[in-house]
């Protein structure tokens, strides 16, 4: 069994209240091969809500105090992301999970790359919250650019 980020699954999460659902994944979730979660929502954020993305660095930097997760209005949220990736966290263990796959660009579940804190719709190289808390612990994170190769791993 393996995680998946709850949008790629089909779920409208996201913060504009969308998903971007991937067949296959979504596939795996009915047939009880996948667990979905979304850190944003399990940290209490809303559906919709604003756009946020992480100012200072990326998630392990806000792990370790040096970044904040911001909205566009400016509203610090990072709590709610930290929150967020140690329920979902919780939620991957009790159900035994090792690998997950991600929402690349995500301030949450980004692996490779996320929004460069501008709200321009810039990237950068570096990892959301959840990805950084994952990571730490121990998981296998793979971003949705390569869910292939995660689900061969789990066969």
């Amino acid at each position: 069994m393996i995680g998946i980020s709850a949008c790629l699954g089909g779920v409208c999460c996201r913060y504009d209240g969308q998903a971007k659902e991937i067949t296959a994944l979504k596939k795996l979730v009915e047939n009880g091969q996948a667990v979905l979660v979304c850190p944003e929502v399990l940290g209490g954020l809303p559906i919709p809500r604003e756009p946020a993305e992480i100012r200072g660095g990326d998630g392990f930097d806000v792990w370790n105090g040096d970044a904040k997760v911001l909205t566009n209005t400016g509203e610090d949220v990072t709590a709610l992301f930290k929150q967020g990736a140690i329920t979902a966290y919780q939620k991957l263990v009790e159900q035994k999970i090792t690998t997950i796959i991600l929402k690349e660009n995500s301030p949450s579940c980004g692996s490779k790359s996320i929004y460069d804190g501008t709200f321009s719709g810039n990237h950068r190289n570096g990892s959301g919250v959840a990805t950084a808390y994952f990571i730490d612990r121990g998981l296998i994170v793979v971003s949705e650019n390569d869910w292939e190769t995660a689900i061969d791993r789990v066969k």
